[in-house]
């Protein structure tokens, strides 16, 4: 993985957001001093890296792999609960799922250790994703299905098919999360229900229309890729969307409106908001 960095005057965002749009990896943030933005790329591609080095200045470099999830994870979280459907536990204990067990009768409970990916389900974000999902699986007849797009750890596709959903893709543009969700899925025992890939979300293409369709993504990258999430949902189908700064949702939900989806609700917690839409 490689990392270039360059700061950037913030009158000219809309610029440097056309010139790194093709680019999956780009973060562009708030930078330490007024007036001023953060510009980052992750790539794979050392070339890309050093490219946008000789063309715009800035530093590229490799990144050590270090696994942060991991590294700054608490060694005992308490279990996250979602409506009266789930336990989410960090912990492979057998000993202590078992305990969760016999302390939460009735509800799925789901082993998903901190790893090299995002998404234990603690995040505002994931978890208000998981309570719209159970809303949302408790009122879909059976058979249903589901895609989770940008699946990081697995934990939505994970959490759909324990809800009642028949079939599940999801695929994310990072290979190491498609590792690390593959070992969840597997851990929990849903592997056969599951079609798991790597793939860009500016280039994929559904198998088949899904009912509920997730995508916890950077505002910047719905925006862009909300004509393709439509095509992903049947008629009615519901899309859950996160990863969307409380200050981003106006223009946000703005752009899935003008690609044809209809929005039923948004809820902010802190700095993210997440929302419900459905195709008409």
């Amino acid at each position: 993985m490689w990392h270039w960095h360059k700061s950037a005057a913030a009158a000219h965002e809309s610029l440097w957001q056309e010139r790194l749009q093709r680019f999956p990896g780009a973060v562009i943030s708030a930078g330490y001093k007024a007036g001023r933005i953060a510009l980052d790329v992750y790539t794979e591609q050392a070339e890309e890296a050093l490219v946008l080095q000789a063309l715009y200045g800035g530093q590229a470099a490799p990144l050590a792999e270090t696994d942060w999830v991991a590294a700054t994870a608490p060694e005992q979280s308490p279990p996250l609960l979602i409506r009266q459907k789930l336990v989410l536990t960090t912990s492979e204990s057998p000993q202590e799922l078992e305990r969760l067990r016999q302390q939460y009768p009735g509800r799925i409970l789901l082993s998903l250790p901190a790893e090299q990916a995002f998404g234990t389900g603690n995040h505002a974000t994931t978890a208000t994703c998981l309570r719209l999902l159970c809303d949302a699986a408790a009122q879909l007849p059976k058979p249903w299905s589901l895609i989770d797009v940008g699946c990081g750890t697995g934990v939505l596709a994970l959490a759909g098919l324990k809800l009642g959903a028949a079939h599940a893709e999801g695929f994310d543009f990072d290979p190491k999360a498609v590792e690390v969700a593959r070992r969840n899925i597997a851990r929990n025992g849903c592997a056969d229900e599951l079609r798991l890939f790597q793939a860009d979300v500016f280039e994929w293409e559904p198998a088949a229309p899904a009912d509920i369709v997730l995508a916890n993504l950077f505002s910047t990258v719905l925006q862009r890729a909300f004509p393709r999430l439509l095509r992903a949902l049947k008629p009615g189908g519901r899309l859950i969307i996160s990863g969307i700064l409380r200050e981003q949702a106006p223009e946000t939900l703005a752009a899935a409106q003008a690609a044809g989806l209809t929005v039923d609700k948004s809820i902010t917690r802190g700095k993210w908001t997440t929302a419900q839409l459905h195709r008409p």
